[in-house]
């Protein structure tokens, strides 16, 4: 396993070094969105029965940087090595598929813990959070984070240039997060609105991910952690097989 510890070690490093940038700057987005949208939304958007809007926010704001940090780590490495050639020194390295994919993905997963470790410990001077159920918020956060770094990885893998990789964060990943109910509770929202959120597999992540908090949930926890695991097994198997075949990687 010294290969997959090496490459894991370098992608850690590689976020690590520039902290500042890929941790402290995510923690003070999220802080910033929780400054505006709880003084400006508080009272005209409908929450949990007993929970403030501001407590309502946190897990949402924590959740939505753990997955775009952990897409953004996996996506951005391959791009930049695929961009300045040095892709083939990992492909000639005697590392097996397996441990290309798991260096890469737990890497990835790492940074998007750790951001979302930042945005609770900046809310804590705000506000009082409970932690009903910290085994299913753990949970989700795991599985949420593997995910959107799995799907970084095929992000990267598929782009060649930067704006194509721009299309996936722009144009999917902030779309999805921003209407999976990071600011509201679908319950507020029309019903074709609704049937439509939950056609968003970001929305489960989230739900889940609250209910952890809570104990409150606008679907079953099982259900939503159900949906979650079979979306990051399916897209683990499909980033690996695409690393395995050497799909854009090798040709």
């Amino acid at each position: 396993m010294t290969g997959f510890y090496t490459l894991f070690y370098k992608e850690w490093l590689r976020f690590w070094k520039v902290s500042v940038q890929t941790v402290l700057a995510p923690v003070l987005t999220a802080l910033l969105f929780l400054l505006v949208f709880s003084h400006s939304l508080r009272g005209h958007v409908e929450v949990f029965p007993g929970v403030g809007y501001a407590s309502f926010l946190v897990p949402g704001l924590a959740m939505m940087s753990i997955l775009q940090n952990a897409f953004a780590n996996s996506s951005s490495s391959l791009m930049q090595s695929k961009m300045q050639g040095n892709m083939i020194f990992m492909l000639l390295a005697p590392l097996s598929h397996g441990e290309f994919f798991l260096a890469y993905l737990l890497a990835a997963m790492a940074r998007g813990m750790v951001v979302g470790s930042g945005v609770f410990a900046g809310t804590l001077w705000f506000v009082d959070l409970p932690l009903a159920h910290p085994l299913w918020a753990f949970l989700f956060a795991l599985f949420g984070s593997g995910i959107m770094g799995a799907l970084g990885i095929i992000a990267g893998v598929q782009s060649e240039k930067v704006d194509q990789l721009a299309v996936f964060q722009n144009f999917i990943i902030l779309p999805l997060t921003f209407l999976s109910g990071v600011f509201y509770s679908i319950q507020s929202l029309p019903p074709f609105w609704q049937w439509l959120s939950h056609l968003n597999p970001i929305f489960y992540m989230v739900d889940g991910f609250r209910y952890g908090f809570f104990g409150h949930a606008d679907v079953p926890p099982l259900i939503s952690l159900s949906i979650v695991a079979l979306c990051f097994f399916a897209l683990s198997w499909l980033t690996y097989w695409l690393i395995k075949t050497g799909y854009k990687l090798r040709y």
